[in-house]
This record gives structure tokens, sequence and C-alpha cells, in this order.
């Protein structure tokens, strides 16, 4: 009905005569503020590729240390508890293995916040010279029967130094790589990162194999379990060289420079760049358990298949320890050469499709994997190996250029170490403990894969209300491209482009995001 506009009565139509029809006025909201090529970090490719090599020789150097420590559970026993029994100096090896991750949130927490707070560069560096020295120092130790039982308890602290050192790592080289990498390609370069942690894992198996080979089980048991650690020290000391070298992430400079100068003009700062603990958990803890919920149904498939797999071999099918280490060999090469292929697929499809594949086919896979295990033969055991890896393919490669995503760059590094490493010391490195003492309890070897379907079915939840990130800007980041040309196209087609959300991008003058899109 009509509105008089100076009494703000309504107004009758004439006896007779029907009311006007009136067409609802369209409107247009113009977003605040507008992209200019200026605004749109245009990735410095050679400094692209100093930060993935940089940071992959520390993932490399992580998980050579898991690789080791994984394949010598069955070797390292006797030098540790030598008038134990086997099933005991196994269980205690893998409980050692356990308590790295029990290590990681304290690491996570501390090195997060050091991360958002003096910069990602120089905490990683700190982070690998840490891991590589405390790896080189498990090389040196004396065994039971120089100093009895606290040679056991000194493997366990060195081993909670390195899970201290670790809580920084991943989620700093995530962090780190995704801040670097333009928006369309992220998935492809973050999942270098997995491909170098897989390679580590192999490089660290084969040398555990060759030393088995040549030296024979009684020597390694003796003095030649402490080769593949020692070796650590000068390995670490190339890749701390390497990464000292590599720059700043641009998009946290940026972000850096930003709250600098809030502070030079006495504005009251944003609550939500407040990258403390506590201050973080209460922003961001639906992001936190969204990304502990995914980082664990991923990782306990990857652990299984690494860490705990060489054990389960020889201890519940028989092989010995040489042929448990030598058959996982090749399905790790294959399927690090393959991570990057399912990373560019994340660039194309996103980063859900492709999760989804890593939790529907641990779910549909695994039974059949262990049963193809069960055989006993050495093709079954490759073909259950690798359907194993299948998923691990499709989880680890995105969760690189996924987790990041979830929160803004001034919290990211922050963000990540609480979860990622919360989630890894209740169940990624408990993995092999847990599914050990499950056959234990049960006597039922097919324990680890109803483990696996269980931990995959919960991942599946957390997939649904994962927010897509693929090809677009990282929360509380400009736009970041791989060339000047597409910065123009960006810009010129700002309005109608998707995958942009100018309102929530960081412009002069409006405060920082703190919230994942």
């Amino acid at each position: 009905m009509p509105i008089d506009p100076d009494s703000n009565a309504p107004v009758m139509a004439p006896p007779g005569r029907p009311e006007p029809v009136r067409k609802p006025v369209r409107t247009f909201r113009l977003p605040s503020h507008r992209l200019k090529v200026s605004d749109v970090n245009v990735v410095d490719k050679p400094m692209l590729k100093k930060a993935i090599g940089g940071t992959i020789v520390g993932n490399t150097m992580e998980w050579y240390d898991v690789g080791v420590f994984g394949y010598l559970v069955t070797t390292m026993g006797p030098a540790f508890l030598p008038e134990a029994d086997k099933s005991v100096q196994t269980l205690f090896l893998l409980g050692t293995f356990a308590a790295t991750f029990i290590a990681r949130p304290l690491g996570g927490v501390v090195f997060g916040w050091l991360g958002d707070k003096v910069g990602r560069q120089r905490v990683l560096a700190a982070t690998l010279l840490l891991m590589a020295a405390s790896t080189f120092a498990v090389g040196l130790l004396p065994g039971y029967a120089q100093i009895g039982v606290w040679a056991a308890v000194l493997l366990v602290v060195l081993k909670l130094v390195q899970g201290f050192s670790t809580g920084g790592e991943y989620a700093g080289a995530t962090t780190f790589v995704s801040e670097y990498a333009p928006d369309k390609k992220r998935g492809f370069f973050a999942s270098f990162l997995d491909m170098g942690s897989y390679l580590g894992f192999a490089v660290g198996a084969a040398l555990v194999s060759a030393l088995q080979l040549t030296l024979g089980q009684a020597a390694m048991e003796e003095w030649g379990w402490r080769i593949p650690f020692l070796l650590a020290g000068p390995l670490g000391a190339i890749a701390v060289y390497f990464r000292s070298k590599i720059e700043e992430s641009p998009q946290f400079q940026a972000t850096l420079d930003a709250q600098e100068a809030k502070v030079s003009s006495a504005t009251e700062k944003d609550p939500s760049t407040n990258t403390g603990p506590i201050m973080l958990v209460k922003t961001y803890w639906r992001q936190i358990i969204l990304a502990m919920i995914l980082a664990a149904a991923a990782n306990t498939v990857g652990y299984a298949l690494t860490s705990y797999m060489p054990t389960y071999l020889t201890e519940s099918k028989g092989y010995d320890p040489i042929h448990g280490t030598l058959l996982t060999i090749p399905v790790l090469v294959i399927m690090a050469a393959c991570i990057p292929l399912t990373g560019r697929l994340s660039d194309r499809i996103g980063r859900r499709p492709v999760l989804w594949v890593g939790a529907g086919s641990t779910v549909v896979l695994s039974i059949p994997a262990f049963l193809l295990i069960g055989i006993g033969e050495v093709w079954s055991t490759l073909a259950g190996l690798a359907l194993v890896a299948f998923p691990v393919t499709f989880y680890v490669a995105n969760l690189a250029s996924a987790l990041p995503a979830l929160f803004p760059t001034s919290s990211r590094y922050g963000g990540m170490g609480i979860a990622y490493n919360f989630s890894m010391a209740i169940f990624g490195g408990t993995t092999p403990f847990i599914v050990a003492s499950l056959i234990q309890a049960t006597g039922n070897d097919m324990m680890p894969a109803y483990y696996l379907m269980a931990t995959s079915v919960i991942g599946g939840i957390a997939i649904y209300f994962l927010p897509e990130s693929a090809r677009r800007p990282l929360p509380g980041s400009m736009p970041s491209v791989a060339s000047e040309a597409e910065a123009r196209e960006l810009v010129a087609t700002q309005e109608e482009n998707p995958l942009l959300d100018l309102d929530a991008m960081p412009f002069e003058g409006r405060p920082l995001a703190g919230a994942a899109h």
C-alpha cells in the first residue's frame, strides 16, 4: 500500500480503482574497497624455489628420523632392555616413539607463538637445528651395559626433545610454503613438503636395510643401530644452511608491517591479531577442532604405513626385520612421486573432493589391504601395502594446503602448531602403539584395519564442514599470483570473480581479517 511521504500514513486508492502494483527495487552492493594491481602479491619464482627447497630439507630430516627409529624398533631393544622379553622391548620402543608426539603440543604452542611474533624463517631454522642435534645425540647414547636403566631414560628424554622441536616444524613449513605459493598452485607446491617427508622415510628405511644386509642382525643390535642417528649430524648441518638462506614470507611480512603501522599510529589493536595461545584457542576453536580431526584421520593411516608396518610385518606376519623394512621402500618411493600429482589435482577440482577420496578409500580398502598382507607372500604383501598407501597419497598431499587456509595470516603458525600437534599427540604418533596393543589384547591381526576405518569415518565428517580453499587467497592476505599479467587480469575481473571476497581482504585502514572464510 502506498505511503504518504509527509504524514507516513497509508494512502487509500479511490473506490473501484486497484492499488498500483509496485515492482521491487533491485539494489547492488558494491564492495567497500577495490583491488589495485599494487595490492596483489606477484610471486618471486627464484625465492619460491628457495623457500620450497629450504622447507623440504627440514621435513625430510624430520621424517628421516621417524623412519630410522620406526625401522629399528625390532633391533634397538637389546641395547636398552636386554633382560626384557622381546614383546616388552617392542612395546617400550613403540611407547618411546609415541612419547615423541606427547612433547609435540608444547613445541607447537611455543614455536607457533614465536613464529607469529618474530617470523617464520628464524623459528624454522631453530626447530631444524634442535631436531638434528637431538637425533645425533641418540646415536651417542650409552647402552644398558654401561649405565643400566638410565640408558632407556635418556632415550626417552632425547625423543621428547625431538618431539618438542618437531612441534614447530610441520606447522611452520606448511604455513611458510602456503604463504609463498600463488593461490592457483598452492596445493601443488605445498604437496612437495609431504613428498619430501616420505622420501626422507624411504631414505631412512633404505639405509637401515643396507646396514642390516651388510652388518647382520647381531652387529646391528650391538652397535650398528647407531650409524643412522649419527648421520643426522652432517645431514642436519646441510639442511640448516639451506634453510638459513630463505627470506621471510611476503604475506607474513605484509601482515607484520600492517600491525606495526597500527601500533605506531596509536590505533587500537584488533583483538584477532593477538596470537597468544589462550586468545588464539578462544578465537579459532572451531578451526582448531576441524584441523585436529583431519590431521588425525590422515596421519593415522600415514603412520600405520610408515612407522608401524615394519613392526607389524615382523611381529605378526613372520617376516625377518630386513624384509619387513625392504618391502615398504618401493611403496614409499612410488607414493612420494604421486603426492605432487594429487596436490595438483586439488588445485583443479578442490581440496574437499580429493580429501573425500582419501577418507572413502581408507574405509573401503583397509580390510582388503590387511587380508592381502595376511596371505604372507611377497606379492600379496606389496599389494596390501599399496592399498594402504593409496588413501595416504590423497590425504597428506592436501593437508599442507587445506589446514593453513583455516587460519588468518596473523595467527596461522600458532593455530597450525596447536591443532596439528595436539592431533599428532593423541592420534597420529600413537597409532603404532595403539594398534600393537589392540592386537595383543584381542589376538586379532585385523584390528589395524578397523582402527583406520573408524578414524576415517570421523575424518569424513570433518571434510563435510571444511571450507573450500583451492585457488582462493589465504584468510588475512591479499591475492597471490604467478605473474604481472595474472595480477592485471585479476583486478579487471574482481567483481565477478567468485573466488574473491573483497570485503574480507586486509585493505589499508581495515582491521586485519581474523576468521577463516
